[in-house]
């Protein structure tokens, strides 16, 4: 299933987010995990690319696993860091080899130490670029790019952030997914001026259950998005008791979720970082459209 099928007129696309397990035991647990997350019947489950693209071939290990075992439709996320356009041809081919169906057509990010991103030689310098090579010479993919209700951090500004998100869908995205973020407010601003700006693809809310304070705002820091005061006075609140925490976690994502599907969202995407707990229990207490 290709990721332009899973949203439209009486459909609902669920959808999960993993990355690649450094060690066996790792990959393991991950399974061990999906077998619960699977309970959900997601549309597709993606995975990412690690940085300079150090995971490729692990990444596509866990999806074609991931579709053998499960049945699964995949997505598998690539960039553009470290990579010629050769390499990206030769990673697309692979994939379709594979049986993935879906790209998540990232730029990425500058490597560690590095403050701005800079294409190799031969390489690609931007998310909408992928996009176009994508669409040119391996049409046969669904493809998803990322939005950012609250602005990409390199983003000179709002409005140059959204031209930059209209020119990844008018090169042939098929929907956009958005970074985490924890103020509903922020998703419906950014999503009235996405439809101001004419841009047609499905937006789907991307969200990240908070299980570890500590963890969320060094996460929350390096992709500057925001936590609402009042969740962290709660969480604050819990000390270091981390059964607390990950229990403000939950609740607060079971609010967030209600009221987006009350504004009808097309969708639902959750950053699970391989594990099933929190997400299984926001999805036991928030059934979703049957559609």
């Amino acid at each position: 299933m290709t990721l332009a099928a899973c949203y439209g007129p009486n459909k609902f696309g669920l959808s999960f987010e993993l990355f690649p397990p450094k060690t066996e035991q790792g990959e393991t647990s991950l399974f061990e995990h999906l077998k619960e997350l699977m309970k959900f019947e997601p549309h597709y489950v993606t995975c990412t690319y690690g940085a300079g693209g150090s995971t490729r071939e692990k990444t596509l290990d866990i999806v074609t696993r991931v579709r053998r075992e499960f049945g699964c439709p995949v997505a598998s996320h690539l960039t553009c860091v470290g990579a010629t356009k050769e390499d990206l041809r030769q990673y697309l081919a692979l994939a379709h080899e594979r049986g993935v169906q879906n790209i998540v057509a990232l730029r990425g990010d500058p490597p560690v130490g590095e403050t701005s991103f800079k294409p190799v030689a031969g390489g690609l310098q931007y998310a909408n670029q992928l996009v176009e090579l994508i669409r040119a010479e391996f049409p046969q993919f669904g493809v998803a790019v990322a939005g950012y209700p609250e602005t990409h951090q390199e983003a000179p500004s709002a409005e140059i952030d959204l031209d930059n998100l209209k020119r990844k869908v008018d090169a042939g995205a098929d929907i956009v997914i958005t970074q985490l973020f924890y103020d509903n407010a922020d998703f419906f601003r950014f999503r009235d001026r996405y439809d101001a700006a004419g841009i047609r693809a499905p937006l789907v809310p991307g969200l990240l259950p908070i299980t570890n304070f500590s963890q969320i705002k060094r996460i929350t820091s390096l992709c500057a998005a925001k936590l609402p005061p009042q969740l962290v006075s709660d969480l604050e609140a819990q000390g270091d008791d981390l059964a607390g925490q990950f229990q403000v976690g939950v609740s607060s994502a079971v609010a967030q979720l209600r009221s987006l599907l009350s504004s009808g969202i097309p969708g639902v995407h959750f950053y699970v970082l391989n594990r099933s707990d929190a997400t299984s229990q926001i999805l036991q207490a928030v059934p979703l459209p049957k559609l």
